[in-house]
């Protein structure tokens, strides 16, 4: 999974549109896209749209945060449409993840789901509070697939005035980015960039989108659906990368029992096999 593409929930023209496209995975937001009084009705028209499956898209759904008293009741309005995942903002460790799963085990069974079905995607760095969780999601629940890292809410907690300049993020949010990519990979989930919020700039997404490859993530976020060709694209391995990964594995197949190899004049580990078979999407 390489880009994940959010459609507000109370819109099924835009959800239309957006599974014309190929995004990887559509996220269905109850959260931020939808106003208050209008959250009743957004869970009636995320229910339709689940249940409507209209391309080969995994379909998530954005509930609303712990602390809004509100997540129970997205939960039990979406369950029945089988998303293949919830998207949990502004959450604080695994205390939360174990929360939601007790949650989704209930509601499962309700609606003749096989247990453990659901998965979860936290969005971990939302408050200032929630850095200060990520070391906490390791073997939290079988059912964490992924953590996102986002800077939005994350200036509001910290009292910013700006969040980046001339394309870079200002140092808090790099390091709530590595932590949540570190935090991912101790845990052994996907690990999601950020979404771009300048929109024309496909230039500078594609850049972005690099960079976070370059590092480690393994898919990024997006708000409009323009931008879902540019980052599967730069998510996509090179030619150059192909071929070396080709190579490392072949040399290993020819040498079953050597832990150090040496190719090209380099010399060759099993973390360089396990990083070839990630390029070539191999187990």
């Amino acid at each position: 999974m390489r880009s994940m593409l959010f459609v507000p929930g109370d819109s099924p023209r835009k959800f239309e549109k957006a599974s014309e496209g190929k995004a990887d995975a559509l996220i269905i937001d109850l959260e931020d896209s939808v106003v208050t009084e209008k959250k009743p009705e957004a869970r009636g028209l995320t229910l339709a749209m689940l249940k409507s499956r209209p391309g080969p898209h995994q379909l998530y759904v954005r509930v609303n945060a712990l602390d809004t008293g509100m997540t129970l009741a997205d939960l039990a309005a979406v369950i029945p449409g089988r998303p293949d995942g919830i998207v949990l903002p502004k959450s604080q460790g695994g205390d939360d993840v174990r929360q939601v799963a007790t949650w989704l085990e209930a509601l499962e069974a309700a609606a003749g789901i096989a247990i453990g079905t659901t998965r979860i995607v936290c969005v971990a760095t939302e408050t200032a509070g929630s850095i200060f969780g990520l070391g906490s999601y390791k073997g939290c629940s079988p059912r964490l697939a992924g953590l996102m890292w986002g800077a939005e809410d994350l200036s509001a907690s910290l009292g910013a005035t700006e969040k980046a300049s001339g394309g870079v993020f200002h140092s808090p949010y790099r390091l709530a980015r590595d932590l949540c990519l570190m935090a991912a990979a101790a845990a052994e989930v996907a690990p999601i960039d950020t979404v771009y919020t300048d929109i024309d700039n496909l230039a500078g997404l594609e850049q972005e989108t690099r960079a976070a490859r370059r590092d480690g993530f393994s898919a990024k976020a997006l708000i409009h659906p323009k931008h879902v060709d540019v980052v599967n694209a730069a998510f996509a391995p090179t030619d150059a990368e192909r071929a070396w990964a080709e190579k490392v594995i072949a040399a290993f197949a020819s040498n079953p029992n050597s832990g150090t190899l040496r190719l090209d004049g380099q010399m060759i580990d099993k973390p360089h096999l396990r990083a070839a078979k990630k390029i070539l999407g191999q187990p």
